[in-house]
């Protein structure tokens, strides 16, 4: 997402930008999420939802989504729904295929399986925007956790980053991901529709009954998932009283979820008043990272732009959306590196 964005913005500013795609696809994570970017609504709450992360980096955020929004749809991406359905955020959910499309239509030049070496060849010559997805499939295998997102994000932008003298921020530990069903293979295509949303409604407690969830997790549970990640095999149940099995999280009720969940094969109890699912912490996407200013420069390394997963600091403590962040940086990235 962020590396297309740059390269579509430079095409419009005049140069001859080549985005160099490890994987076999272009879009990366974004094309397995659910399309939605957005923002909070405003600085404070951002802030307050993630006081660990820059403020420079938050209110360039906050400034300029709205017009790389409409930038999209005057490209012709898809628009899904054109509002979040949060009161807490603003944004638009875009067709993650169609953004897709549309962003490669503009960038034009895009080379699938490339694997920049640092300090070899000519693709690292000039001006280079690192936008690889941050390091969440190093991170998942390190904590034995599964990927809920791309398969090629290994850190190859930080490492880059790093070797040129970059410096990181954020906590390298911290990551984005969702609950999902524990134990069976699931499919990039079900990485949306698994997702079990639900631990607000569910007593949560580890997979072997010695640790429990206490309080409430926060609206995006990105802090239950990350305590679940710190149980023995990463693992919990989910246990949900019949009378919330109607609660609605965005378009689905919790029942729905659950079903889902057992159609795919998934360890679910019924205990009458209660239903438990297995589930464990999966992890879509890193929130430490590179290190850059609010014009996108790598902190420490002349000539390097980051932005995306790539990027650390900016959620830090908190959520937010990385696919609006990859489209803000991006953007800027084009127009820092081009002026």
């Amino acid at each position: 997402m962020a590396g297309l964005a740059a390269a579509a913005r430079a095409r419009e500013l005049g140069a001859e930008p080549l985005v160099l795609e490890k994987g076999d696809r272009p879009g990366g994570s974004m094309l397995l999420s659910s399309g939605v970017l957005w923002r909070h609504r405003t600085l404070k709450g951002f802030r307050e939802e993630c006081p660990g992360g820059d403020p420079a980096l938050q209110r360039t955020i906050v400034e300029r989504l709205d017009e790389g929004l409409e930038w999209l749809q005057s490209l012709g991406a898809p628009v899904v729904e054109p509002e979040t359905g949060n009161p807490r955020t603003f944004g638009v959910r875009f067709d993650t295929r169609g953004l897709a499309q549309a962003l490669v239509r503009r960038a034009q030049h895009v080379s699938l399986g490339q694997v920049p070496v640092p300090g070899t060849g000519t693709w690292l010559e000039g001006p280079l925007v690192l936008a690889t997805g941050g390091f969440s499939v190093r991170l998942a295998r390190e904590r034995g956790l599964p990927i809920r997102g791309n398969p090629w994000s290994e850190g190859d932008g930080l490492d880059l980053a790093l070797a040129r003298g970059g410096e990181t921020a954020g906590d390298l530990e911290e990551f984005y991901g969702r609950a999902m069903p524990a134990g069976i293979p699931i499919d990039e295509a079900e990485f949306v529709p698994l997702s079990q949303l639900y631990g607000r409604f569910a007593d949560v407690v580890s997979e072997d009954g010695k640790e429990r969830f206490e309080g409430e997790p926060a609206w995006s549970e990105i802090d239950l998932v990350q305590t679940i990640a710190r149980w023995p095999g990463g693992r919990a149940w989910y246990r949900v009283n019949e009378d919330d099995l109607g609660q609605r999280v965005r378009e689905r009720t919790v029942a729905e979820m659950i079903e889902l969940a057992r159609a795919a094969g998934a360890v679910v109890r019924d205990e009458p008043p209660f239903t438990s699912v297995l589930v464990q912490a999966s992890v879509t996407q890193t929130l430490g990272g590179i290190r850059i200013d609010e014009r996108a420069r790598v902190v420490g390394a002349e000539g390097l732009y980051a932005a995306g997963a790539d990027v650390g600091g900016i959620a830090t403590g908190g959520y937010s959306s990385g696919l609006a962040a990859g489209l803000v940086f991006g953007r800027i990235a084009a127009e820092e590196a081009l002026s």
